[in-house]
């Protein structure tokens, strides 16, 4: 039995997105695999119009090779990146009083915002970490510090102090080269 047209083209395309193709052409190809088939067996393709989830994931990861690159081409911008911490803190918090709802809100919209725009600045190969405290200005007195491990040559960090007449913000990114 002879396979129509149409079912050898879609085996060929199907042969091809496996990677897995003769150096035989086409014609010779098919003319070898009828060859194979005996008098009593029949062969039979199957194939799916809907590219399955597998497919999907298969196309978009993307191999990298190894650079061996042990430091940063470009070092991260303490200065643009503190400008952009003062920028966003003000805007946001120039006018609002302290309230623990509105505050708490607010952390998770500031942090997003100032990582976008240092996202934005596309610093190859460096892991961003934004951290933002609001609190209320009640004549008290805060600490807040933190500890983490990492290579003084090629990581760093950004933090910015804001106050108004209710209440202050620490915005800080810290920024780890990812080798």
């Amino acid at each position: 039995m002879m396979m129509s047209d149409i079912a050898k083209d879609r085996m060929a395309h199907s042969v091809k997105k496996r990677g897995s193709m003769s150096s035989l052409s086409g014609r010779e190809f098919w003319q070898k695999e009828l060859h194979r088939c005996t008098k009593n067996s029949m062969s039979t393709v199957s194939y799916m119009d809907e590219p399955s989830q597998r497919d999907d994931a298969s196309r978009l990861t993307v191999q990298m090779e190894n650079t061996y690159q042990l430091g940063p081409t470009k070092h991260f911008p303490v200065v643009i990146v503190n400008h952009i911490l003062k920028d966003v803190l003000t805007k946001y918090l120039q006018e609002e009083q302290y309230e623990p709802e509105l505050c708490r809100q607010m952390t998770k919209t500031i942090s997003e915002v100032i990582k976008a725009q240092v996202k934005d600045l596309m610093i190859p190969r460096y892991k961003l970490i934004v951290i933002v405290h609001i609190g209320q200005l009640n004549s008290q007195n805060i600490f807040i510090g933190s500890r983490c491990l990492w290579d003084p040559k090629s990581d760093t960090f950004s933090s910015y102090v804001f106050r108004n007449s209710s209440l202050f913000a620490l915005a800080s990114v810290y920024a780890v080269y990812f080798e």
